[in-house]
């Protein structure tokens, strides 16, 4: 992919160790080499290096951002970059990651190929969330990963009444729903069960957890196709949650709808592992005997 990067913008998860460090290094680096690099306003102050950015507007500003963490960080990086064009390349700071598959040994030698311009891209698709009928109507939240639905502390299953583009589909009677997107099928659906989906497949999952009937099995949708869960419970609310770090109440007879986003990301590739290669490491998948 031919690209001339004139700013980078950084953005890391503080609680890391290593992550002031390793901001700093990359940065030397970066600008040793005539590029400006941008520092989101968290990292920015750990560093000593001023106000910062607002992450917000960091997206807008630069050509390309790397992210120090794990896919926490990642995905709230993505959440914000949303609409825009600019690559997003994960450096995993020693977490368990699907997505920051840079590592730290990594990091010089793959920016270096990325100068070059000889890397690639992978557009991952987004969901979108909104919520009609209710005084967020218009409201919507796009995510990378999924959109779960859980009982929560409650004592009994929840009643999700499933509707695809207006057509019934089923009542499920579970812990909880997870729909999620080819990038999110490696992330609480896969412990619920769910299939692994390469992420240039364009589909979205629909995975209940822990269902009352064993015969309510994992759905891949259509990419275009419209989710509507209505939620029934005789406990007064269950929990929803944006890729595992937004979350909101939903009330009994309160509904959410999923479709695909407009906007995606792009994510870079790591140069040295192909994703069959990461899914095996990541799950600890043997070799041949």
């Amino acid at each position: 992919m031919v690209m001339h990067l004139k700013k980078v913008g950084i953005i890391a998860n503080t609680d890391k160790k290593d992550a002031v460090q390793c901001t700093l290094q990359l940065r030397e680096w970066l600008e040793e080499r005539g590029i400006e690099v941008l520092l989101e306003e968290e990292i920015a102050g750990k560093t000593g290096a001023g106000s910062g950015t607002a992450r917000n507007i960091l997206p807008a500003r630069v050509d390309l951002i790397a992210v120090f963490g794990g896919d926490g960080t990642l995905l709230s990086a993505a959440r914000t970059a949303a609409g825009h064009e600019v690559p997003i390349v994960g450096i995993n700071l020693g977490g368990f990651g699907f997505m920051t598959v840079v590592n730290l040994n990594e990091m010089f030698s793959t920016m270096e190929l990325i100068l070059d311009g000889r890397f690639e891209t992978s557009k991952r698709m987004m969901l979108d969330v909104r919520f009609p009928g209710g005084e967020t109507e218009n409201a919507v939240e796009t995510v990378l990963n999924d959109v779960v639905i859980n009982r929560g502390n409650l004592s009994r299953m929840i009643h999700l009444e499933t509707f695809v583009d207006d057509r019934y589909l089923n009542t499920f009677k579970a812990d909880g729903l997870v729909i999620a997107t080819p990038t999110g099928s490696t992330a609480y659906s896969l412990s619920a069960g769910g299939p692994i989906v390469f992420p240039e497949l364009q589909s979205i999952i629909v995975n209940p957890i822990c269902p009352h009937t064993l015969t309510n099995r994992p759905v891949m949708l259509p990419p275009d196709a419209v989710i509507r869960v209505v939620l029934w419970t005789k406990e007064e609310c269950a929990t929803l949650t944006l890729d595992g770090q937004i979350s909101r109440v939903l009330r009994s007879g309160e509904a959410f709808e999923v479709r695909r986003s407009k906007t995606l990301i792009r994510l870079v590739e790591s140069p040295y592992h192909n994703y069959l290669e990461i899914v095996r490491t990541k799950l600890g998948w043997g070799g041949l005997p």
